[in-house]
């Protein structure tokens, strides 16, 4: 039977896919609709199989705040290459992914794939956005804060760094430059006892090694390890930092003059910690020339 452009229009507003892969599932199911959309799905969770083992280290941060300040999400969503973190169904579906935490507050990757989502599951979505851009798509992670008792701050920085602060006081606009220079500066932690004894042991044996090369007595040796200390706790805690607006005073006098308390705070950065993709172009078109 023919197949009418508004059938295929139909179908890719329910379903995402592209124009051509509308049109194929519309005409291998004779043009009913229902089974159109299970065969994308199939195709889609095909597709998603076969691409599941490939790097996904691009990606996009999204982030949600409501509008009273006291719950925010972010999460990040990962493809293989920087075209597809562009991609306006990419970006629409990491939206998507975020709303469903901001509303469910699941507990896991697993819980939040099985949410709904349009007329399936943020995993069919996941599915079907794999069969569209062709490339692997992941959700890595998320984070939810909700604060009763202040407010929740946001920052995003391109599609590619999100931070949320949790604060104690009713500054929004402090809390907001707050979370502006943990984008910035990337501190570690809020405060010198929060920082990781494993991550200070291992900066101390560092500055250990390094102070023993000099020659100088154990004691000498013992107060240029303690003052390396001191001075790494200071540039890597986010109360020890100079602020990045005005550097003159630290992070720490600025809330204390602000009457504000930082309870938490949370950075993600696209592809941050993950193996990164090795392209070698020259061998690709060699390789690509040898199918020809």
């Amino acid at each position: 039977m023919a197949i009418s452009a508004g059938l295929v229009k139909e179908l890719r507003d329910r379903t995402a896919a592209g124009m051509m892969a509308c049109k194929k599932a519309l005409t291998e199911t004779d043009g009913d609709i229902e089974r159109a959309v299970e065969l994308l799905r199939e195709i889609g969770a095909a597709s998603a199989e076969r691409k599941a083992g490939r790097i996904a280290a691009e990606g996009v941060i999204g982030q949600l705040v409501d509008g009273e300040g006291r719950c925010g999400v972010v999460v990040e969503v990962n493809c293989e290459t920087d075209f597809v973190a562009k991609d306006e169904s990419f970006q629409e579906f990491v939206l998507d992914v975020a709303r469903s935490v901001h509303e469910h507050d699941p507990d896991s990757i697993e819980s939040l794939s099985q949410m709904i989502s349009g007329e399936g599951t943020i995993e069919s979505a996941r599915q079907n956005l794999i069969g569209q851009v062709g490339e692997n798509v992941t959700i890595r992670r998320f984070e939810r804060i909700v604060e009763e008792n202040g407010l929740v701050a946001g920052y995003l920085h391109g599609t590619r760094i999100g931070v949320l602060v949790s604060v104690e006081g009713e500054k929004i606009e402090l809390a907001r430059d707050v979370a502006m220079h943990v984008a910035a500066s990337k501190p570690l932690c809020v405060s010198q006892d929060q920082m990781p004894a494993d991550v200070l042991e291992r900066e101390k044996s560092i500055f250990l090694a390094q102070a023993r090369d000099s020659g100088k007595p154990d004691d000498i040796v013992e107060r240029m390890v303690d003052g390396k200390v001191r001075k790494y706790l200071k540039e890597n805690t986010l109360l020890g930092q100079a602020y990045v607006k005005d550097p003159d005073i630290s992070v720490g006098q600025l809330l204390d003059a602000g009457k504000v308390r930082v309870n938490r705070m949370i950075r993600f950065e696209v592809g941050e910690g993950l193996e990164k993709r090795q392209t070698d172009f020259v061998s690709e078109v060699m390789a690509q020339a040898g199918k020809d």
